[in-house]
């Protein structure tokens, strides 16, 4: 039996930040004590099976999040489209259809801030491309919150409007290129 996940990594990412995820997912190693959280802006009326076809080409577990399911480590998660994803206090998940933030459901920002209220120095939040600034305040809202935050580089991000939004709005932000990101996974433990 798997337990709750006592550290949280956030990645978050729109168009053009696809294959960089499904990179840093193949850098995992077999085991970590981290939960790690995706955000990906998806149409909910296209089912696009992004869980199932990691599962499947990674042989590991990638699922969507589930309302009031209890975050585990060595789990990923993506969030299910459609709904905003939250953390509660109690290191569950869980699932609103308010209204879209930055054009989006489910919002990085969303996700972004209510992990930092609910990990503290204990969440850490990845920002990759994207062409809205859906991202940014989350970022910031994880620095306040005593979290690690990290930003693609726009110069490697397809579309740089979500990652300058964030470098603009802090200055405390790390910025990795594709390399140092894979990097940064390949060696959590």
């Amino acid at each position: 039996m798997m337990d709750k996940a006592q550290h949280i990594i956030l990645i978050g990412g729109s168009a053009g930040s696809y294959n960089v995820i499904v990179e840093i997912i193949e850098a995992l190693p077999q085991t970590f004590h981290a939960a790690i959280i995706v955000v990906v802006h998806r149409n909910p009326k296209f089912r696009t099976k992004i869980e199932e076809t990691l599962s499947l080409k990674l042989k590991r577990p990638v699922a969507e999040a589930r309302d009031k399911e209890d975050i585990l480590e060595n789990n990923i998660y993506f969030a299910t489209p459609g709904y905003h994803l939250l953390i509660e206090p109690n290191q569950t998940f869980s699932l609103d259809i308010s209204e879209r933030v930055q054009f989006s459901r489910p919002s990085i920002d969303v996700l972004f801030e209510s992990a930092a209220d609910a990990y503290g120095q204990n969440c850490t939040a990845f920002l990759l491309s994207g062409a809205n600034k859906d991202g940014a305040q989350g970022i910031k809202h994880v620095r306040s919150q005593g979290g690690t935050t990290y930003v693609q580089s726009p110069t490697d991000a397809l579309i740089s409007v979500m990652p300058e939004s964030a470098i603009r709005l802090t200055d405390k932000v790390k910025v990795y290129n594709n390399e140092e990101i894979i990097s940064y996974f390949r060696n959590l433990k």
